[in-house]
């Protein structure tokens, strides 16, 4: 697969900051289970009955068997994928963070570029929590 110089870069807000995923820019390009606004959020995971590192280590087998992701760091309490698109090579960034004060996985998924992702990132991670309740997790 060929490398788009254009998505190939990875942003510099990616990762933890003050214990949070970064924000979500004002485009309709993303996710966040952080996001303050409506039209930015989504549900964070809960692992329910489950532990923090049952639920992380079910996260990266999924995401292990997507053909679109790959793993680009994965630690105890943060998993940073990139998921990219076949036919242009258009990358977006899947980011988890454990949150032991909530209990959560806290969840951003996010567009590299363009103003809307026609709803990619969302069902992206629903997609995700859908497998992870098969699993018995996201109660």
């Amino acid at each position: 697969m060929m490398t788009n110089p254009l998505t190939s870069r990875r942003p510099d807000t990616l990762g933890i900051h003050n214990g949070r995923l970064a924000d979500c820019p004002k485009a309709a390009n993303s996710v966040c289970s952080q996001a303050d606004d409506d039209a930015h959020y989504v549900a964070p995971l809960d692992p329910g009955q489950r532990s923090k590192t049952e639920l992380m280590k079910r996260l990266q087998t999924a995401l292990a068997g997507c053909e679109d992701a790959e793993i680009v760091t994965a630690a105890e309490d943060y998993v940073h994928a990139e998921c990219r698109s076949t036919l242009f090579g258009f990358v977006d960034d899947l980011e988890f963070l454990w949150s032991e004060e909530e209990g959560v996985c806290h969840v951003r998924s996010a567009s590299r570029l363009g103003g809307t992702d026609l709803g990619k990132n969302r069902a992206r991670v629903e997609k995700l929590r859908m497998l992870l309740e098969g699993w018995g997790f996201c109660e």
